[in-house]
């Protein structure tokens, strides 16, 4: 009896709510530290990361009007369900970077959806204010969300990466369209599972995997992506997606490492407006 092959899986994309494989038809290996195969991830070409955009357009006004008491309440369901699949994640980042850390990696993931949901409703109270003028005016000032945001991941560590770039995004009303860790996307892709079954609506949050250095000037240079997050941006690449970014989108953003509602409001735009008063 000949020996049986093991059935490679090829995990697929995470794009406008369905998980489709790239339409080049390529993918790509991953390994553990020690260089042994894990699976194969899909490799995004330009027209899955137009795709997105496309995708996310379409998803954000429905998100941003959405109340941000209903934003929390969905923030708040992708952390339930990353702790019912809890197991399954420590074991694939521990796969992917090594055992060590890998719990607490997991746990400050998840925590960290818990404090955004928690800070969605509260984000303009916070960051907003009613601004001192000489004058019968009020002067206020509130956060409002940019729009589609471009957002290139950390490639370490890969699940506490991701969930503190995206959640930050979402708690302030925008949608995303996210490089996944290029060495390590598979805690990505189950996120992205659980983000499906999470009432996320679709087009919200759209997860490419990929090779970084292809995928970022597309993702730059995109027209139709009003703000650019370079924290995962490899140094030799940073400049080059800078330049880009400042030809097409409204903000650049880049992460201090905190959980933070300036790391929310990061992704928006301040807008103050005048009323007199008495009217």
């Amino acid at each position: 009896m000949a020996e049986r092959l093991n059935v490679r899986k090829t995990y697929k994309l995470f794009l406008d709510g369905d998980f489709p494989r790239s339409e080049s038809g390529r993918s790509y290996e991953i390994s553990d530290p020690k260089g042994a195969f894990l699976a194969n991830a899909s490799r995004a070409s330009r027209k899955d990361l137009r795709d997105a955009v496309k995708g996310a357009r379409a998803a954000w006004s429905k998100w941003s009007g959405a109340t941000a008491y209903n934003r929390g309440q969905v923030l708040y369901r992708i952390a339930e369900m990353m702790e019912t699949r809890r197991d399954e994640l420590v074991a694939e980042v521990g796969a992917a970077e090594g055992k060590r850390g890998a719990t607490a990696q997991v746990d400050d993931a998840i925590d960290t959806w818990v404090w955004y949901a928690g800070l969605a409703d509260k984000l303009t109270q916070i960051m907003g204010g009613l601004n001192p003028v000489a004058g019968p005016y009020f002067n206020i000032t509130v956060p409002e969300p940019t729009g589609v945001c471009g957002i290139v991941v950390p490639q370490t560590p890969s699940l506490t990466g991701l969930a503190a770039r995206i959640a930050p995004a979402l708690c302030g009303g925008n949608v995303v369209i996210a490089l996944a860790s290029e060495p390590h996307p598979l805690p990505a892709i189950t996120m992205a599972e659980c983000m499906a079954t999470s009432d996320v609506p679709k087009g919200v949050v759209n997860l490419l995997t990929g090779h970084t250095g292809e995928l970022t000037p597309w993702l730059a240079g995109h027209g139709d992506v009003d703000a650019l997050d370079i924290t995962g941006v490899p140094l030799d690449l940073r400049a080059d997606a800078e330049r880009a970014g400042a030809d097409n989108v409204k903000r650049i953003v880049k992460s201090n490492g905190t959980r933070s509602p300036y790391e929310a409001t990061a992704f928006m735009e301040m807008k103050t407006v005048w009323h007199p008063k008495g009217a």
